[in-house]
């Protein structure tokens, strides 16, 4: 409803307000507040405490300086401005440019005046909102229950997290130092109600209530200014000697309702915990996406990978809250003058690590020829998978160790970012007795499906290379190297001949099967040995009345 400057009419005919006996305990009001009590019929009580509660605990995150800290790192002299019908206005400076002299509300030509080295940008709201959904994803990973109450206001439900992170000082004093490592300056308070917890934490009174009992006489010496209501309303109660919640909380409910709307009692009745303050969660898109404006177009290899880097550490929050990691991400490099320059980065395993895309990352962009310098950047990645780290391999089991197999992935794919994935391979084997179908090549670095829908598996190691790797030893009867057709072999004494008569050393190893499929086998397999020591896999082919014997590997 409209907010008037002029106080309600007063009826000539008012019946005088009977007076109150009790000496010492008369309530007389004061002049100003004559007209709140003239000015309704019917007298409106507050709701008591709500009896057993759920007990909960709001912890407030202010960024007084988010303008500031959304559009600028830099170290040197900085200011935001805002523009308002035609005049640039300082909106917020850091600690260089207070020194020179330049502060809020001076306009920008004063302030290069007094500063000609000035850093200066415009207020952005879009990136600012793009930095606080990046804060409240990286926050899940304290509570489930994140809300974005404002661009500069996070609220986090911790009651539930107290025990897991050792305690209520403990928490706040790791998130306090996550967000001075981000380079964020944050306001932290903490209060059984939402509202209350962001009056507290606007105000700049870095305070922790736990009894909703405390509420009243807590909030009660903060100023209007932290009810983030209209100017208007703070002027007209301002006018009327009422400066601070306290103030508010001493007028007549009725006549405060009927002159500033019921929505402001309610809010007032929310922050003592006298109503319920239901709040919606924020959450997180299930693929991540971030962008990253430059300040100038740029083509400096140094730059672009120092943002591209930042661009993976917002991946990585994103990844470490959610529990997952990615296989597949794509860098998009965005020109004035040119369409987009796109780069697709692919691991054989998913990840989440920085160094590990960064690495890939800088082999590639080695050789990514951009057609114009680049004026903004786009991380994205595809949809990630569940997270499982990695345990070693118990040394008496006689396979590869995770070390081995690790450094055996990351050569996989340096060498896809050197030559392109598409030529590194490895060998996958297939569920099929007959030799020619018994295995097939794969990219190393290919998409893999994973059994993660089934309840309680945890999923193979689907790695090619790995899988290669367990294949390549002398104890397994078939070899590695197969040739694509069996070669016909000669016999001597009814012996097979290649470079020399072979000698059986094991087998035979009898395969009958595929006859279903019009293209069945009857063989019995030897591994044969030369004259010149070479390793042979032959059979000797049952089908046929000759009983003819065939190469059809070689080990190595």
């Amino acid at each position: 409803m409209p907010v008037s400057d002029k106080p309600p009419a007063i009826s000539r005919e008012v019946t005088p307000t009977p007076s109150v006996k009790g000496g010492r305990g008369q309530y007389r009001p004061a002049p100003e507040q004559q007209s709140f009590l003239l000015a309704p019929a019917e007298q409106v009580h507050p709701p008591p405490l709500r009896a057993n509660p759920v007990q909960r605990l709001w912890l407030c995150i202010y960024l007084p300086a988010l303008a500031l800290e959304a559009v600028s790192d830099v170290a040197e002299a900085f200011a935001v401005f805002e523009d308002k019908q035609g005049i640039r206005k300082i909106l917020l400076v850091n600690a260089k440019a207070t020194a020179a002299g330049i502060g809020p509300g001076l306009s920008v030509n004063a302030a290069l005046a007094l500063l000609p080295t000035l850093g200066f940008a415009e207020r952005n709201p879009q990136r600012e909102a793009q930095v606080s959904r990046e804060l409240a994803g990286w926050a899940e990973k304290f509570t489930s229950c994140v809300c974005i109450e404002a661009p500069s206001l996070l609220l986090l439900e911790i009651a539930g997290s107290l025990q897991l992170f050792g305690g209520l000082k403990a928490l706040r004093q790791r998130i306090t130092l996550s967000l001075e490592s981000q380079g964020f300056s944050a306001a932290i308070a903490i209060a059984p109600t939402p509202l209350a917890a962001s009056w507290l934490a606007r105000a700049g009174r870095k305070v922790c209530i736990r009894d909703p009992q405390n509420l009243a006489g807590k909030l009660a010496p903060l100023p209007l200014s932290c009810l983030n209501w209209p100017d208007s309303v703070c002027a007209s109660l301002s006018g009327m000697g009422v400066t601070s919640v306290g103030d508010c909380l001493r007028l007549p409910r009725a006549g405060f309702a009927k002159r500033f709307g019921a929505s402001r009692l309610l809010q007032l009745d929310r922050a003592l915990d006298r109503l319920p303050d239901p709040r919606t969660s924020y959450r997180t898109p299930e693929r991540f996406a971030a962008e990253y404006e430059l300040d100038a177009e740029q083509s400096d290899s140094t730059l672009l990978l120092n943002a591209c880097q930042e661009l993976l550490v917002r991946l990585e929050h994103f990844l470490l809250t959610r529990q997952m990691a990615v296989q597949h991400v794509q860098f998009s490099f965005f020109h004035l003058r040119a369409p987009a320059t796109h780069l697709a980065l692919g691991c054989v395993q998913a990840d989440r690590a920085v160094q590990h895309w960064y690495d890939l990352l800088a082999i590639k962009f080695e050789r990514l020829d951009l057609p114009e310098p680049v004026i903004a950047m786009q991380l994205c990645a595809d949809q990630g998978q569940p997270f499982s780290a990695k345990t070693g391999i118990l040394p008496f089991t006689g396979q590869v160790t995770q070390q081995q197999s690790t450094s055996l992935t990351q050569l996989a794919e340096r060498l896809g970012a050197y030559i392109g994935a598409e030529s590194v391979h490895g060998v996958m084997t297939v569920a099929e007795h007959r030799p020619q179908y018994a295995w097939s090549s794969r990219s190393a670095v290919a998409d893999v499906p994973r059994c993660a829908s089934v309840p309680g598996y945890q999923g193979a190691d689907y790695s090619q290379l790995t899988e290669m790797q367990r294949n390549n030893s002398l104890i397994l009867r078939r070899p590695l190297w197969m040739l694509r057709e069996p070669e016909l072999l000669t016999t001597r004494q009814n012996l097979p001949f290649y470079q020399g008569t072979l000698t059986l050393l094991d087998g035979p190893e009898r395969l009958e099967t595929g006859w279903w499929d019009d293209d069945g086998i009857a063989r019995d397999y030897f591994v044969a040995r030369n004259t010149k020591g070479v390793h042979l896999w032959v059979y000797q082919n049952r089908s046929r009345e000759d009983g003819a014997w065939y190469l059809h590997g070689i080990f190595g």
